[in-house]
């Protein structure tokens, strides 16, 4: 892993494609903006890990891979697209 030190207003550039800037910091939390191409899926690790155990829910029982989520995990999804909007706006 590598680990890096940033400030707000800097970024990391990954790939030449992707790019994570540090937006805003409050208290612990770390605001961190991510700009990639739109063929690149970005989920936060939960849930990453909510859609992997899904996946392998369906190739044992053969339903559909894709999760059940509620509105509030919706949401959360949407969350590069409301990033990319405060992008905009900061």
């Amino acid at each position: 892993m590598l680990v890096l030190s940033r400030k707000i207003g800097e970024s990391v550039i990954i790939d030449g494609r992707i790019k994570v800037k540090i937006v805003r910091c409050d208290g612990d939390v770390v605001k961190v903006g991510i700009e990639a191409p739109a063929d690149i899926p970005i989920h936060r690790q939960e849930i990453y890990d909510e859609i992997q155990q899904s996946n392998r829910q369906a190739l044992q029982t053969g339903r559909s891979p894709a999760p059940k989520l509620n509105r509030k995990d919706n949401e959360k999804i949407s969350d590069r697209q409301a990033l990319a909007a405060g992008l905009a706006a900061a």
